[in-house]
């Protein structure tokens, strides 16, 4: 009795259940946390002289222990690819094991249901996911993790830092915390290659977080001989007449030269072979564990010939990233360097990213340098060690892309450490003002402004770094030129202009299209004159040549568009006079517009006029260079909080118009023949057209040439139509009268 009685005194004394967190938890007072995270995974946080983050995985008994071996050393030669991200970590453990792979598992493993889960769990971790650091990245709660000197220490949301059983330097140990930002498929002939981008959260370890990841088919050990023999066997192939699809032409011996190497290398193993046939065989009557064994799979031979076209007729290591549409810089500094790309804007990081791709040897970097080169018809060698080239998409070479591509490409005799490549990809979906306007990179003032030079032949440069947007904003204005003109491109720069007009005209300077001598920019000039142009568009701006063009069509009379390297007023203004441009000739230059690339944004920083007295208010300011004086307006400008300021006073015009404080409507009324009154209230009716076309969303480049062209032909046919197409009487707020011009 007394022993009863004690027992149930100390059970009254025991207090109820509470949580493992609490204070008073009686059974766990270092317990901090403590989840299942996945089935039979536990995760628990103790809190001791500070926090330890600890995993417990499915125990297994002796003899699941053994089964596990089994299945380990059976897929040893299985090569599964591992994921890269925790996304893909959890992704694989919640999909499993392939079918075929799942089958051989249900072979080896003879034992109850819940063994059997347990020996796939670990085996599933070892062979197909990231192995010990498989169970951290299934908790979503690590943020970051930190590579010290003892081990690895974690932070998750709640405790930070929490030291694990980790040691230094395990292995996947980059890619068990990294995030994915986004993954998608480029296309390279027949085969659809998977390239992931992602941010590592390991601190310690690299400089760079976000990685781009080409996932390449796997190689196993000889297939870099296989590959390196059957591309210098289609190399010696004689060839008789003109091949005409060198891509058809390359598969077709490709594939004959591998099959035969794979044929020869399977006989000579014959014990393999024989072995392999035998349980496939067996397999097939369910007497037998299916073969893994990759040698022998059926999909092998397209590996191998990817990366024989990918050398031959794409361009090696740079095959994927050149035809990457998601990407506009591509960058090979030196051998046995990561090569770097750039991501577009749009896709939500800046800067240079590291790939997991590098060149090993010079010799391959060298051909692909001389390849790109080639494409564009130009021959380095060593008295010809770097050059510009551009190559068009409709080349055989990019037949699969449709962006047009400019290379700065050297060979080692002038490049440190090999030879290097810098690609610049122009996007094949060309952006219109109303893009620009939707991303906050310009006011739509400043596009209604635009529209007015655009049309009236007036002079415009953009002016800003490279990868500032320069070449974007011109672009994006050209369906405001009538459709009635003819705009006239000219130098290497006008393959990125993009004309809509069927009048319009190409000019290019290249080196190789006569043979006795260079076609220079005069001759070009000389050509344009001929062809009556309305508008001359000089992407560019950046060689004397160049700029001794521009100086010289100011004096035509035509209009101008152009862009340059200078990063504010000032140093526009010393760069075009340190390259011979007269001072008098900056009262030509209508609009200056400066753009930025801050932040992984792009925006206009600002818009600048030319004056000829200096004016009394904030944004101007006067230049002295060589005794000349040069002043300017600032007319519009980004403010800290990305908030445009345009330069309108306090007079109000009616109909919620204010009046705009700048001489650039004196210009225009000089180009158009009209009154500043008259010119004012077309840059309000053009604005209000703008807020139009951005309510609706017409972002289609060529959707947008089409209104403009319809509104310049009956203005009040155009209006009456978008007003039945809205279901608004007055959509614009115009009130035209139908039927009146």
């Amino acid at each position: 009795m007394n022993g009863c009685g004690g027992t149930q005194r100390g059970v009254q004394s025991v207090p109820a259940p509470i949580p493992p967190d609490d204070s008073a938890a009686w059974y766990a007072p270092d317990v901090r946390e403590q989840d299942e995270i996945y089935p039979g995974v536990v995760v628990t946080v103790r809190r001791t002289d500070g926090f330890r983050y600890e995993v417990r995985g499915p125990l297994l008994g002796e003899a699941e222990a053994e089964t596990l071996s089994a299945v380990e050393a059976y897929f040893e030669g299985a090569n599964i690819e591992r994921p890269r991200t925790r996304e893909g970590a959890i992704e694989r453990m919640e999909r499993g094991f392939d079918p075929k792979h799942r089958r051989v598992i249900d072979r080896l493993v003879d034992c109850s249901p819940a063994a059997r889960r347990r020996v796939a769990y670990h085996a599933l971790c070892s062979l197909a996911c990231l192995g010990e650091l498989t169970p951290y990245a299934l908790d979503d709660r690590i943020d970051v993790a930190d590579v010290t000197d003892d081990g690895i220490v974690v932070h998750t949301d709640a405790y930070a830092p929490a030291e694990t059983d980790l040691a230094a330097d395990p292995e996947y140990i980059d890619r068990f915390a990294s995030e994915r930002v986004e993954r998608h498929a480029v296309r390279f002939h027949e085969f659809d290659v998977p390239v992931v981008v992602y941010r590592e959260h390991l601190l310690g370890s690299d400089p760079f977080t976000t990685k781009y990841a080409v996932r390449e088919p796997d190689l196993l050990p000889g297939d870099e001989d296989l590959i390196e023999a059957c591309k210098e066997r289609i190399w010696e192939t004689s060839v008789e007449g003109l091949v005409e699809d060198r891509v058809a032409f390359v598969r077709e011996r490709a594939t004959a030269i591998l099959a035969r190497q794979l044929t020869v290398r399977n006989t000579t193993e014959w014990l393999d072979a024989v072995r392999y046939r035998l349980r496939s065989a067996l397999a097939e009557l369910d007497l037998a564990v299916p073969p893994v064994d990759r040698r022998f799979a059926d999909d092998r031979l397209d590996d191998l010939l990817y990366y024989v076209l990918r050398d031959l007729v794409g361009h090696g290591k740079l095959t994927v990233p050149i035809r990457d549409h998601t990407l506009e810089d591509v960058e090979a500094n030196r051998v046995g360097e990561r090569v770097k790309v750039l991501p577009r804007a749009d896709l939500g990081h800046d800067g240079r990213v590291p790939t997991n791709l590098s060149f090993d040897s010079e010799s391959a970097f060298v051909n692909v340098v001389t390849q790109l080169a080639a494409d564009d018809g130009t021959e380095l060698n060593a008295s010809n060690p770097s050059a510009k080239v551009n190559i068009d998409p409709d080349g055989e070479s990019l037949h699969d892309t449709e962006e047009t591509i400019r290379c700065a490409v050297a060979l080692p005799t002038i490049s440190e450490d090999g030879p290097h490549i810098s690609i610049r990809k122009q996007s094949a979906d060309a952006m219109t003002p109303i893009d620009l306007v939707e991303r906050g990179s310009l006011p739509t003032e400043l596009v209604a402004l635009l529209w007015l030079f655009y049309e009236s032949h007036g002079v415009v440069l953009f002016s800003g770094p490279t990868g500032a947007g320069k070449t974007t904003l011109l672009n994006a204005h050209m369906p405001f030129i009538p459709y009635r003109d003819r705009p006239i491109s000219m130098d290497e720069g006008s393959r990125e202009v993009r004309i809509p007009h069927e009048t319009g005209v190409s000019l290019t300077t290249r080196e190789h299209e006569r043979e006795h001598r260079r076609v220079t920019m005069a001759d070009l000039m000389t050509q344009c004159n001929y062809l009556n142009p309305d508008v001359e568009v000089i992407a560019e701006i950046n060689t004397p040549a160049s700029f001794q063009t521009f100086a010289e069509t100011l004096n035509t009379g035509h209009g101008v568009l152009g862009t340059t390297h200078a990063a504010d007023v000032e140093t526009l203004v010393n760069r075009i006079i340190e390259k011979g441009v007269p001072t008098y000739l900056f009262e030509e230059i209508d609009l200056v517009v400066f753009p930025r690339h801050v932040g992984g944004k792009r925006y206009v920083g600002s818009v600048v006029e030319f004056v000829d007295e200096p004016l009394d208010r904030e944004g101007c300011g006067t230049i002295e260079k060589d005794g000349a004086r040069i002043h300017y307006n600032t007319l519009c400008r980004r403010g800290p909080g990305g908030r445009f300021e345009f330069a309108y006073g306090h007079e109000q015009l009616g109909d919620d118009r204010r009046r705009v404080e700048t001489e650039v409507f004196d210009r225009l009324g000089t180009l158009r023949d009209e009154s500043v009154e008259a010119v004012e209230e077309a840059f309000h009716r053009r604005h209000r057209y703008v807020q139009y076309l951005v309510r609706e969303g017409i972002t289609d480049f060529e959707e947008l040439f089409g209104v403009l062209a319809d509104l310049e032909t009956n203005e009040a046919a155009t209006v009456e139509r978008l007003r039945r197409k809205s279901g608004d009487r007055d959509p614009l707020h115009l009130e035209v009268e139908a039927g009146d011009d």
